[in-house]
C-alpha cells in the first residue's frame, strides 16, 4: 500500500491500526478532530472537522491517498446506540468515499458494526443473516453500508465494508465491561457483573486493527465479519482477567440484572476472513488480557 489514510486515528481501533500498518503501508495519513500529544512515529497527522461543509474534500486534496481506512464515528460513549448523533455521519462518510475516488483513492474500508445484524439469529453471517438493528448505531450504519453499496455497484470502486464484533484492549472506554472489571479489581473493589452467561464474540484490539490493514491490503470485496468465530460465556473473560489478578473472589456474577430481551448469542462466522481475507489470530485472548490489564495498571499509577 502506498499512501493509506487513516480516519479517527486517535479513536480506540484508530491507535492500533496505525501501529498495525508500520511496515505495510510506505506512508500512513491520520486525521482526527484531535491530534495526540505524543502521536505514533513515522506518521503524519492532520486535524481535521469530517462533518464540516468541505472538510473531507479539502483533506483529500491535501493527502490523496491510495487507500482509505474509514474509522472516524460518533464517539459519546455512554449515549453511542440510542443517539441521533450517529445520523450526522452518513452523508459526511459519503462525501468522504467521493472525494476520495475523485482524487485516486484506489481501495477502501468503511467500518461497520455486528449491531446492524438480527441478534436473534445467533451465529450472524455476512452472506445470510439479516440485517435488523434495534439502535440508532446499528441503522445508521446500515444506512452508510445501503449507500456503500450503491457506489461500489455503481463505479465498480474496490471497497470492503468491515462488521467488527465486541473487543477490548488498551485505550477501551473505562465504562466498558472488561475494562470495568479490571479497574474496579485493581483498587481492591468488587467487580459487579450480570449472569455472565451471555454468549458472546470477543477479540483483542490488536488482533481487531491487524484484520483490518490485512483486509484493506486484499482485494476481498463486500461485506466482511471482523471477529474471533468463537462465542463464549462472558463470564469465562471476566474470570480470565480476575485470575491473572488473584482476584477470582471479588468477582460478583449476578451482582447486576441482565438487560431485558438481551440476546443469548451473537457469533461472528469468520469464514470470509479466514478463507478469503487470509487473516489468522495473531496476539489471542491470553496476551490480549496481558496488554489491557498492564495499561489500566500503568494508568492508575500514573
Amino acid at each position: 500500500m502506498h499512501r493509506v489514510l487513516v480516519t479517527g486515528a486517535a479513536g480506540f481501533i484508530g491507535r492500533h491500526s496505525l501501529a498495525a500498518l508500520a511496515g505495510r503501508a510506505e506512508e500512513t495519513h491520520a486525521v482526527s478532530s484531535r491530534v495526540p500529544t505524543h502521536p505514533e512515529g513515522g506518521v503524519h497527522w492532520h486535524r481535521a472537522d469530517l462533518l464540516s461543509s468541505g472538510g473531507a474534500a479539502e483533506l483529500l486534496s491535501e493527502v490523496a491517498p491510495s487507500h482509505l481506512l474509514h474509522l472516524a464515528w460518533f464517539s459519546g460513549h455512554r449515549e453511542i446506540y440510542q443517539s441521533p448523533e450517529n445520523n450526522r455521519w452518513v452523508q459526511p462518510s459519503l462525501d468522504l468515499l467521493q472525494a476520495f475516488r475523485e482524487h485516486g483513492g484506489e481501495r477502501a474500508v468503511l467500518a461497520g458494526s455486528c449491531a446492524e445484524y438480527d441478534w436473534s439469529e445467533g451465529l450472524c453471517s455476512e452472506l445470510a443473516t439479516p440485517l435488523r438493528p434495534v439502535t440508532t448505531y446499528g441503522a445508521a450504519k446500515v444506512a452508510l453500508f445501503r449507500a456503500y453499496e450503491e457506489v461500489i455497484a455503481r463505479t465498480g470502486f474496490s471497497g470492503a465494508w468491515a462488521r467488527i464484533f465486541f473487543l477490548f484492549g488498551p485505550g477501551e472506554p473505562e465504562t466498558r465491561l472488561l475494562a470495568s472489571v479490571i479497574r474496579s479489581l485493581l483498587v481492591g473493589e468488587p467487580a459487579r457483573c450480570t449472569h455472565g452467561e451471555q454468549l458472546r464474540d470477543y477479540l483483542y484490539v490488536g488482533d481487531v486493527a491487524d484484520a483490518l490493514v490485512t483486509l484493506l491490503a486484499s482485494d476481498v470485496t463486500g461485506a466482511i465479519n471482523i471477529a474471533s468465530g468463537e462465542a463464549p460465556p462472558i463470564k469465562e473473560l471476566v474470570l480470565a482477567a480476575a485470575r491473572k489478578l488473584d482476584a477470582e473472589d471479588r468477582v460478583e456474577l449476578g451482582a447486576l440484572p441482565a438487560p431485558a430481551n438481551e440476546a443469548p448469542r451473537v457469533q461472528a462466522e469468520i469464514g470470509r476472513l479466514v478463507g478469503e481475507v487470509g487473516w489468522h489470530l495473531r496476539h489471542g485472548l491470553d496476551a490480549g488480557l496481558d496488554q489491557t490489564i498492564e495499561y489500566w495498571r500503568r494508568g492508575r499509577n500514573a
